[in-house]
């Protein structure tokens, strides 16, 4: 820790607020919560008075400390901000007025995103499971590192100058990530769209053998099973990918049973049903034996009409998700049918230039998702370096 740092009690910066109303039934009052992990403090809601169980409530003021009795050990605490001034709290949400003599607010605010502030609330929690409470005066006793004002104020625009530069850097890639999703679907919309390449039209199930679906074991008496046919799930069925790492299989003697869903290489699947509809996949040539339930159809292009990935870039294009999607069921769940499936009407180019297309979008596709990883990359090391910088400043290391 830097010399210029002293070890200070927080109940030498922090005074317990005892600011108390009677709530009366015909008033509105603005209620406040703490969100978990140094999230901040925010208006939970507004109501009439007497719909607050009890009489009294603590009122709050700009630029108080508010913490959670029960989740300040889960970070649950932050500077009360100016629109909240004035709200309620009940007494699970101990304020504090910092003391300006020795402490800046915006000093504490982020001293308290730190790990090690988490820690004190921590040790100053005690109780029973699920009954776990910050004791006030243990918290309080706790030291804390307490530099002079004017070092404080330095460290509070250096931790700001980098945070924004931070936040810069995000929007950055979040404007990459959009850019990049926009490309995909302007491309999309180029191929698949109403305006597109110029071609014959029909409606897909003229361009395949069959368009069908799968059933669920347990309707026909079987349950699932370690070893034998793979059996493909809404959960398998990706955006463009098969994913078999979490597999299930089912007896040999109901797949034989569903000999109409059961899989050949180039099959094209697309789920039916829940909140992954419209993702869609090709078979790969190595699946081996294999069916789907009945949240997963499968279409088998006509080899000599329509190329299998072309036709799954069709499915996962804009154009056509934007039907799926606009034309899905409002049940229990969303879903589409089979009839909306072979009814959707494709636009079909030579088997040549399906496959120029396929080319493109597949080489497309390659650079988008290195494009998704270097921003997840990144995203990881950008939400690593604040904590960082917090940890290094409050050690007088910044």
């Amino acid at each position: 820790m830097s010399e210029d740092f002293t070890l200070a009690p927080l109940g030498k910066v922090l005074t317990k607020s005892e600011e108390w109303i009677d709530i009366k039934p015909d008033e509105r009052y603005r209620e406040v919560t703490v969100r978990l992990w140094g999230k901040g403090v925010f208006q939970r809601r507004e109501v009439m008075g007497a719909e607050i169980a009890g009489s009294r409530r603590l009122i709050v003021r700009s630029g108080q400390f508010i913490l959670s009795r029960i989740d300040a050990r889960n970070g649950a605490f932050g500077l009360v901000p100016d629109s909240l001034n004035g709200a309620v709290v009940s007494n699970d949400f101990p304020v504090f007025t910092p003391n300006h003599s020795c402490i800046i607010p915006a000093f504490l605010a982020w001293m308290s995103k730190t790990r090690s502030f988490v820690d004190i609330c921590k040790a100053a929690s005690e109780g029973t499971t699920n009954r776990v409470r910050l004791q006030e005066e243990r918290f309080l006793t706790t030291k804390i590192p307490l530099p002079p004002l004017s070092e404080q104020r330095r460290i509070v625009a250096r931790i700001e100058q980098l945070a924004a530069k931070i936040e810069e850097a995000r929007s950055l890639r979040w404007k990459a990530e959009q850019e990049a999703m926009v490309l995909s679907s302007a491309v999309s919309r180029y191929f698949f769209g109403p305006d597109g390449t110029k071609a014959p039209t029909g409606r897909l199930e003229t361009f395949a053998t069959r368009v069908t679906k799968g059933e669920s074991p347990e309707w026909q008496g079987f349950t699932y099973q370690d070893s034998g046919p793979i059996f493909v799930r809404s959960e398998n069925v990706l955006w463009g990918a098969l994913d078999l790492s979490k597999r299930t299989c089912i007896p040999r003697e109901f797949h034989q049973k569903l000999n109409r869903s059961q899989l050949q290489p180039g099959d094209v699947l697309i789920n039916l049903v829940g909140a992954s509809i419209g993702r869609s996949c090709v078979v790969p040539t190595d699946i081996g034996e294999a069916n789907v339930n009945q949240a997963v159809a499968v279409i088998s292009p006509d080899p000599k009409q329509l190329d299998s990935k072309y036709l799954m870039h069709f499915l996962i294009s804009a154009p056509v998700q934007d039907i799926i999607h606009g034309g899905k069921v409002e049940t229990a769940r969303p879903n589409i049918s089979l009839g909306d499936l072979r009814n959707i009407v494709l636009r079909l180019p030579s088997l040549d230039e399906q496959r120029r297309v396929v080319a493109y979008l597949d080489d497309l596709q390659v650079k988008v998702g290195a494009l998704k990883h270097l921003q997840a990359e990144t995203a990881a090391e950008l939400d690593a370096m604040l904590p960082s910088i917090l940890d290094r400043a409050f050690k007088g290391e910044l």
